[in-house]
């Protein structure tokens, strides 16, 4: 049994190409999602190693970064919302047995990609100190952080690309080259970012970062181009096609909005956390956020294996058994997501306490994680819905929702206990768990209703 074990997981980390339309749904869920929950477990390695060494620059530093953080979460939701588009229309193409096809629609979204970001890197470079200020920054902390906002947003294109490349990669269902270059990035990120920190401050952390997402892209491209897989990129690929644009838009757009509306609640909570709280309640918060995100990734990556499974099987005509993969995946994560509530019930305070000495950031940041713990079962559950309706190409499903929990719920919910009830930054963390277990059902509503499985893309 134990031998049986070990190969699975050597056959899922050595990117041998599967046939996820075929077999056992239990060993496709975990052949796709090993690789998947490692690639983003890395990545929120990321964000907790920038955060351990920035820590040490005290409640200024902790505050710029976090809040930088929290707009680029805009960039991010525009990379996952390409990256969506790119997963789910190749994971059908793939699923046809089409992979020219699929190549072609990866191509085409990476052009889309480069002429977004050159719009965000400008825009971001020239506004740095702006962005802060609006997100609630006080003078010294836009005086000293400018310039890590401006070199995070300088280096955008590697976080677009990074999403972008690994959403095609995971749409083909070649998942260990997704892991393995954010290894790559992560591992020079590790490496880097306390030694640039020492010599350069703030700064050298922002370098340190686009060095090593810039990096993990470069693999990228190499197993894209050189790779003997199944989806190889050629010049032709990225001869405009305007059909394919189109389509990958009409994909896109919704993904794009639906992690943009997620991500400006997010936004919207950090302000409202630094409002009423004040910088130590603001750097509390960003260690519980990354603390969060450290394991919410993970089961991202989970939720990621069942885009992948709904998508190729769609595409391969077998219905039922794209259903059965999104259910199944829905219990693991949500399995997983206990234990992880379990863990910050019990040890918020010594892990809070890892990044910071400051009791009154440690305050703050132990009652945050607390509470988010608290709904995180939901939270697994409503990844894995959300993603699944992505997968099958329904992006305008999940976009509702989120806008609907986010923005006509949590925000107003979270002012009227910050400010109405006078809890101030705990009204906003306890509006978090509240919203996300609203997604959650009615995510598994509308999946359980089942228009999702006669989309085209």
């Amino acid at each position: 049994m134990l031998k049986k074990v070990f190969d699975i997981i050597k056959l899922s980390l050595n990117g041998e190409e599967q046939d996820y339309t075929q077999g056992s749904i239990r060993k496709a869920v975990i052949l796709l999602a090993i690789p998947m929950i490692l690639e983003l477990s890395l990545e929120s390695v990321f964000a907790l190693v920038d955060m351990f060494f920035v820590g040490k620059l005290g409640q200024n530093a902790i505050a710029t970064v976090g809040l930088t953080e929290s707009v680029i979460t805009l960039i991010y939701s525009i990379a996952i919302g390409l990256s969506t588009a790119a997963t789910a229309i190749v994971a059908r193409r793939i699923g046809e047995k089409n992979p020219e096809d699929a190549a072609l629609a990866g191509a085409q979204s990476l052009i889309i990609c480069l002429l977004v970001t050159v719009v965000i890197s400008i825009t971001g470079v020239v506004f740095a100190g702006n962005i802060l200020s609006l997100m609630g920054a006080n003078a010294t902390v836009v005086h000293d952080g400018a310039i890590f906002t401006r070199i995070m947003f300088g280096g955008s294109l590697g976080i677009m690309l990074l999403f972008l490349i690994n959403g095609i990669f995971r749409g083909a269902g070649n998942a260990a080259i997704a892991m393995k270059s954010l290894w790559l990035a992560s591992l020079i990120n590790i490496i880097l970012c306390p030694v640039f920190i020492h010599f350069l401050g703030l700064k050298g952390a922002a370098i340190a970062t686009v060095i090593g997402r810039s990096s993990g892209v470069v693999y990228q491209c190499y197993w894209l181009f050189n790779g003997k897989g199944t989806l190889k990129f050629k010049l032709k690929h990225f001869n405009i096609n305007t059909t394919i644009i189109k389509s990958i838009i009409k994909v896109g757009w919704p993904a794009t909005l639906q992690f943009i509306v997620a991500s400006g609640s997010w936004i919207a909570l950090a302000r409202l956390v630094a409002e009423t709280g004040g910088t130590a309640a603001s750097a509390g918060y960003q260690i519980a956020i990354r603390n969060m995100v450290f394991f919410i990734l993970p089961a991202w990556g989970l939720s990621n294996a069942a885009a992948t499974l709904v998508g190729q099987n769609l595409g391969a005509k077998q219905i039922e058994r794209a259903q059965k993969s999104a259910v199944l995946t829905a219990k693991y994560n949500a399995s997983f997501m206990g234990f992880v509530m379990i863990l910050f019930l019990v040890f918020a305070h010594p892990i809070v306490s890892f990044f910071t000495q400051d009791e009154a950031i440690i305050r703050y940041g132990v009652q945050a994680l607390r509470v988010f713990g608290s709904g995180y079962i939901f939270f697994g559950i409503s990844m894995v819905m959300t993603q699944a309706l992505n997968g099958a190409g329904d992006t305008r499903t999940p976009t509702i929702i989120n806008f609907v929990c986010f923005w006509l719920f949590q925000i107003p919910f979270a002012y009227f206990l910050s400010v109405g009830l006078d809890l101030k930054a705990t009204g906003a963390f306890i509006a978090t768990p509240v919203a996300e277990t609203m997604i959650a059902l009615i995510a598994w509503y509308y999946f359980r209703k089942g228009n999702w499985k006669t989309l085209k893309v």
